[in-house]
Order: C-alpha cells, then structure tokens, then sequence
C-alpha cells in the first residue's frame, strides 16, 4: 500500500514540472499590466495610477543601502545569493500578483458576457452596483497593485546588477538526477580520504 503512495506521488510530481520553474523578471513583465494598460485602467475606473519610476528607484535604492551595511561584512559569493534571494521574492510578488490580476480580468470578462446575454443576478438587491461591475473594480485595483509590484521587482533587478556586478536570473534548484550525480561524486570523494 505504501508502495503506491510513493508511485502516486512520485507521477504527481512530475505532471508540474511548470509549478517548479522559478519567476523571472520576464514573467512578470508579461504577467502585469503595461504603463499604457494601467493608465487605460486607472483612467475608466478612477484609479491612481501608482509611481511607477518611483517606486522602481527606491526599491533599487533600499537594496544598494542594504548591500552597503554589510560593510565587507559578506564575500562575493554570499552577496550574490542572499541578494539574489532578496530579488527573487519581490520577482515572485510581482508574477503572483500578475497571475492573480490574469485571473480577475478573465473573471471580470466572463461576468460582463454573462451581463450582456442577461444572464445576471435577476433578483439582485435594488441600489447595489451589479456582480459583473463589482468583479471589474476589483481587476482594475488588482492592475493597479501589480503594476506597483513589477516597479518594485524592476528596481530589485536594477540594483542587482550593481551590487554584483551581474545581471539577476532566477535560482534554479538541481534536478534529482543532477543532485544524484553530485552525491555520488561527493561519495567517490570521501571514500577516496577513507583509502588514505
């Protein structure tokens, strides 16, 4: 019996190898709404449209004072992982939010057809802003929070760069075959000092 719950678990893990992949800047930018989406937005349903240059730049500012009050404190190799950590969660945020943003505009789409073809809340309470009006107000503040988000994400990237010198990719995990391989060598290694 247990035999077949590691087999169950084992196909289900590799049926997301997508779920694994990790979020870059990329992703997000595709994700999240464009400058000229979100003011389209901001303008149709009353929004602020967020500071995009400004947040991005003080993002990018926080991460280069960051990287300056370690004062020497870390070494070349452990600035680029405890930053590229720092960059790859605000990356994450962004893609998150873009994801979720993605999904309320379909959300919001599917409302408005159903309103057009008069499928919508006919016994809805009299007063009250309609369930399909309801949902895109909620996209429209969903676009403008991940815009803000990829702002933030962009000056993480940015300031990345500086501190390291290098241009941000996002962290991947060995595969198990590559892990297996690395543990044999190891394994070979070790033996190697057992002979001595």
């Amino acid at each position: 019996m247990a035999s077949n719950r590691r087999s169950s678990a084992t196909s289900a893990k590799s049926q997301k190898p997508a779920a694994n992949r990790p979020a870059s800047f990329e992703q997000a930018a595709l994700l999240c709404p464009t400058e000229a989406q979100a003011e389209r937005v901001a303008e149709r349903f009353g929004l602020a449209v967020p500071d995009y240059p400004a947040i991005r730049e003080l993002h990018a500012r926080t991460l280069r004072d960051l990287a300056d009050g370690f004062a020497g404190a870390l070494n070349e190799k452990a600035t680029q992982m405890h930053f590229q950590r720092i960059v790859g969660s605000l990356v994450s945020s962004a893609v998150g939010a873009g994801r979720f943003y993605s999904e309320k505009v379909s959300e919001a789409r599917a409302a408005a057809a159903r309103t057009a073809d008069g499928g919508e809340e006919p016994d809805g309470p009299v007063g009250f802003d309609s369930r399909a009006l309801r949902i895109a107000e909620f996209a429209a503040d969903m676009a403008m929070q991940a815009y803000a988000l990829l702002a933030a994400a962009h000056g993480a990237v940015e300031a990345y760069k500086d501190i390291t010198g290098d241009d941000w990719i996002p962290y991947q995990a060995h595969d198990q075959a590559q892990a297996s391989l690395q543990q044999r060598s190891l394994k070979t290694q070790l033996s190697a000092f057992d002979a001595k």
